[in-house]
């Protein structure tokens, strides 16, 4: 609806300019020989309006298309994910031609379509116009018509990435183990606004979200602690108090802030800790997000706890930090802790031992109505309380990320072998 209301606009624009501009001694003819208004819109005006009307249907058709592929930033799905996978994942140029060449192409056919139109409608003005508009509406109808699916229980969505995709996947094949419950996914709906706004919505049920950033993005409260359990504590019974929703026990990896050096740098340099960069900091080339360079729990923070002034700081997107540490342009980098890259690139972390960074674990989020009515959701799904390390779940987003194996692959690799699922 929404993506119509959009197009009406340049195609009524331009029908009204073509009938407008049709030689008004050619209506007062049409009008002399009796023609009724509509005989002579019919006859007259749309054939000879129709190439203006083409074109604003063509502009209207690529407008929609464009529009359709980057809806997938406010999780409506569709070819502009593997575009958002692709940037996602450091700029994996496959995922973003996957994406991107398709949704050309279509423009491209559909315009020729058209354009086939187009060469018809002076002839027959009205029943090309007829035609075109039915054409469109059983484009737009089908996949409403022949895509009926099962209804589903719950669904669960995820932000965007390989390790949420991997978490919901795991909480769905513990689900479907345990009760007759239909689970469907949406996985990649986009950052955390708006996969928080569609749980609070009801467009999905359930999403793995970390307590980091439950806490600071959405609760907007400081950490009282820095220890991992007091602030999961914090953030539940602030989810419970100010959204009335049921925040579920936590995995024991933690998914926060990061930094990180290649292998050989750190034997060069003895480095093992954030602090042991101190005695070459006037050596060190650092390639860091905005976000990071300017927040206090990032290298401002760095600063001020562990004393470092780097000897430049590079700014960069979140993309460009794999290749610049892999071709030497920088020797530190920010990082998630539990980043494929991490294993791909064999980087090594260096220990933050005086806590600068909050923890970020990963935990099952959801309203209370959606426990309440499905209670044994809680033990199913605490299953996953305390498990999954950082080793593994950046592993397993290797093997995602880097292997291209499915999410639902390694999600049920892992819990077999903890037994927590039959094979």
């Amino acid at each position: 609806i929404a993506l119509t209301a959009y197009g009406l606009l340049p195609i009524l624009r331009n029908a009204y300019t073509g009938i407008k501009e049709v030689d008004p001694a050619l209506k007062e003819a049409a009008t002399g020989m009796g023609m009724s208004s509509f005989r002579r819109l019919s006859k007259i005006e749309l054939p000879l309006a129709m190439p203006v009307i083409m074109a604003g249907i063509r502009t209207s058709m690529v407008l929609i298309v464009g529009t359709t592929t980057i809806a997938a930033l406010i999780g409506a799905g569709g070819l502009g994910d593997l575009i958002l996978l692709g940037l996602d994942r450091g700029g994996d140029i496959n995922l973003i031609l996957l994406g991107a060449i398709p949704a050309a192409l279509l423009a491209i056919i559909l315009d020729g379509i058209l354009r086939l139109f187009e060469r018809t409608s002076a002839k027959s003005g009205f029943r090309s116009l007829v035609s075109l508009l039915v054409i469109a509406a059983l484009i737009a109808v089908g996949p409403l018509a022949f895509g009926g699916k099962v209804k589903e229980d719950l669904v669960l969505g995820a932000k965007l990435g390989s390790e949420p995709a991997i978490l919901i996947n795991m909480y769905k094949l513990l689900i479907e183990e345990e009760t007759d419950l239909q689970v469907g996914l949406q996985p990649n709906l986009g950052k955390t606004d708006l996969v928080f706004s569609a749980l609070q919505e009801g467009s999905i049920d359930i999403y793995p979200e970390f307590t980091g950033t439950a806490l600071v993005s959405l609760l907007e409260q400081q950490a009282k602690s820095n220890d991992s359990e007091q602030v999961y504590q914090q953030a539940k019974e602030g989810m419970s108090e100010t959204y009335d929703m049921a925040y579920l026990q936590p995995m024991k990896y933690n998914n926060t802030y990061a930094v990180a050096t290649t292998q050989e740098l750190a034997k060069q340099y003895d480095l093992d800790t954030i602090g042991d960069l101190k005695p070459v900091e006037d050596q060190i080339t650092a390639g860091f997000t905005l976000e990071f360079n300017d927040r206090q729990d990032g290298y401002q923070g760095m600063k001020e706890v562990y004393n470092l002034n780097f000897a430049e700081v590079k700014t960069m997107d979140p993309g460009l930090r794999q290749g610049a540490i892999e071709t030497g342009e920088v020797d530190v980098i920010d990082a998630y802790a539990t980043a494929g890259y991490m294993v791909n690139l064999n980087l090594k972390v260096l220990e933050d031992p005086k806590n600068l960074f909050p923890p970020y674990q990963g935990a099952p989020l959801m309203r209370q109505e959606t426990l309440d009515k499905y209670p044994e959701l809680e033990e199913i799904l605490n299953q996953l309380g305390g498990k999954i390390t950082g080793d593994q779940m950046r592993q397993m987003n290797y093997q995602v990320d880097f292997e291209d194996r499915d999410p639902e692959e390694v999600a049920r690799e892992y819990l077999v072998e903890e037994g927590l699922i039959e094979e």
